[in-house]
């Protein structure tokens, strides 16, 4: 995907490939709040509002990442069939997991069970909300890149009298918000966004933990290798001292 794709004849088309790998995950999320309550002996209106609104918010996530994501995309690099299916089998587990605890087998629907949480719960959403609307920031940005270069193709093309060709791949360092300081700032907000559903669910809500240190541990070494890339490609003095991931610190 991206600056490590390949040529190959397992590759599925960007966009179909990357909504086919997400949406797994807020499928599996609304199957496990409409049938797990009734195995429990409760009913879907007994859970209650944190326990929706955790099940909301991550939804909310995909809908973005699933679908409006590719859809935004000017264009899309071709997905392999091995991280195709290791990012659609994670996301099938992962879903099984917070799913089954947000649907009953966390706390549930008696007042005891979220008592004392609701300035966590008000922390963990704002945390939650603003890095999400950080995360669609900072993919934008990166999206505006391959937007100029296909504004620019085709201004070219039409003073050319021919026709405009794809932009399949067009490289820049990204420059606004969080960019300024790291190469891969979205990355660093969709950590934020993560603890902050970890937060609303409390430390009692393993399976977001489980999910926040996944993230971290296969995105880190991704934006290590990133940032390598764009030296090699632009030169240490263009990257200008920008870190990696983590603003100051790498």
């Amino acid at each position: 995907m991206g600056k490590t794709s390949i040529e190959s004849r397992l590759n599925l088309p960007g966009k179909l490939g990357w909504f086919l790998m997400e949406i797994p995950g807020p499928l599996v999320i609304i199957y496990c709040m409409l049938s797990i309550p009734p195995s429990l002996g409760i009913t879907v209106h007994d859970l209650s509002w944190t326990n929706w609104t955790l099940a909301g918010i991550y939804i909310t996530h995909y809908i973005y990442r699933a679908i409006a994501f590719p859809i935004l995309q000017p264009t899309m690099s071709p997905i392999h069939a091995l991280p195709f299916l290791g990012a659609a089998v994670f996301n099938v587990i992962n879903g099984l997991s917070i799913g089954g605890w947000i649907a009953g087998y966390g706390p549930r629907y008696t007042v005891d069970d979220w008592a004392g949480s609701l300035y966590r719960i008000e922390i963990g959403l704002v945390v939650w909300g603003w890095s999400w609307l950080a995360v669609m920031f900072h993919d934008d940005d990166l999206r505006e890149i391959r937007r100029a270069a296909l504004r620019m193709q085709a201004e070219k093309a039409e003073k050319e009298g021919k026709s405009p060709e794809g932009v399949d791949k067009v490289y820049m360092i990204p420059k606004n918000g969080l960019f300024h300081y790291v190469l891969h700032a979205h990355y660093f907000c969709e950590w934020f966004e993560w603890l902050g559903f970890w937060i609303v669910g409390g430390l009692d809500f393993v399976p977001a933990r489980n999910f926040l240190m996944n993230e971290i541990c296969t995105m880190l070494p991704r934006a290590l290798g990133g940032k390598r890339w764009y030296i090699e490609r632009f030169g240490e003095e263009r990257v200008d001292g920008r870190k990696a991931v983590i603003p100051g610190l790498l």
